[in-house]
């Protein structure tokens, strides 16, 4: 599935303009500067897959059909690009959860992306012991964190959506791992693989992903839905809030409504489990109508 993507972009004759990390256009004049995260699955920096991920394809559409702009690419972790964000400079961000913190300095384009929600991963060996916090298949993510001698991994600067943000906010320091690198996920990995976390926050496909990096098997894992959480979560491009950005936005907004969704949502889906697959596929149509920020 990812490879038929692929194809259909190189049929759009971008493959030059990813040459050096730059999308260039001869008319461009104001450089946009991408801000990207390793994100598996939607942007992948390292591996076989390296530049597959799904927001990997739909970056090279945008430039092209932003050809007023000079595109460049500059891979960050979630730390250095909040900052680029908050700074008078002209950044985007592909990949973005509205937040009410996040909409005080940028701006957020229409839904770019809806994927399945955040969640918990526990090592499938504690299971029987974890199964009190386990309630109809989903994690209650609360008790578990007022329960003692409890710890969650999670990637510092990062929203994992607003119910979970608004736990996180409240727990005690010493219950929460925050991790700043650029390899969060996989460095949190492998601390629940040491006993130094019971559980780890994250996307399932970007944990399945990470998992194998770190030499982790995935059927070691279990994964559970948030307690309270919505299903799935909307994604947004975001400029920086500066005159620059919002009129890139409003540019990128009239992109965004003529790229056929079919191919975005199949470009992510790809990368899903057989099951999670055929649920989001089944489910996703309804989330690329036309929808109001966030």
């Amino acid at each position: 599935m990812a490879s038929r993507c692929k194809r259909w972009l190189l049929k759009l004759g971008v493959a030059t303009l990813m040459a050096g990390g730059w999308l260039s256009s001869a008319r461009a004049e104001d450089t946009l500067i991408w801000l990207l995260r390793d994100l598996p699955p939607l942007t992948i920096f390292e591996g076989p897959s390296k530049g597959q991920g799904a927001l990997d394809q739909l970056l090279p559409i945008l430039a092209v059909r932003l050809p007023e702009y000079r595109h460049q690419v500059l891979h960050v972790n979630r730390a250095r690009g909040t900052q680029m964000l908050r700074e008078s400079s002209f950044t985007c961000d592909p990949s973005l959860l509205w937040t009410p913190e996040r909409a005080k300095y940028v701006v957020f384009s229409r839904q770019a992306f809806a994927v399945p929600s955040n969640g918990v991963t526990i090592r499938r060996s504690l299971q029987d012991s974890m199964a009190s916090f386990i309630v109809d298949g989903q994690f209650d993510l609360q008790a578990f964190l007022d329960a003692h001698r409890t710890r969650v991994g999670a990637t510092a600067e990062r929203s994992y959506g607003p119910v979970i943000d608004e736990q996180l906010k409240h727990v005690d320091a010493h219950k929460l791992a925050l991790h700043y690198g650029n390899d969060a996920l996989g460095s949190l990995l492998q601390m629940q693989r040491l006993g130094r976390l019971e559980a780890v926050l994250g996307y399932w496909p970007e944990i399945r992903y990470h998992a194998l990096q770190q030499g982790i098997a995935s059927n070691d894992l279990s994964f559970y839905p948030i307690k309270g959480t919505a299903p799935y979560q909307r994604t947004h491009i975001a400029c920086s809030d500066t005159p620059q950005g919002r009129e890139a936005i409003e540019r990128i907004d009239q992109v965004l409504l003529d790229i056929p969704q079919e191919r975005v949502q199949q470009s992510y889906a790809a990368w899903l489990d057989p099951l999670m697959r055929e649920q989001y596929l089944r489910d996703n149509p309804r989330f690329f109508q036309d929808s109001p920020v966030p």
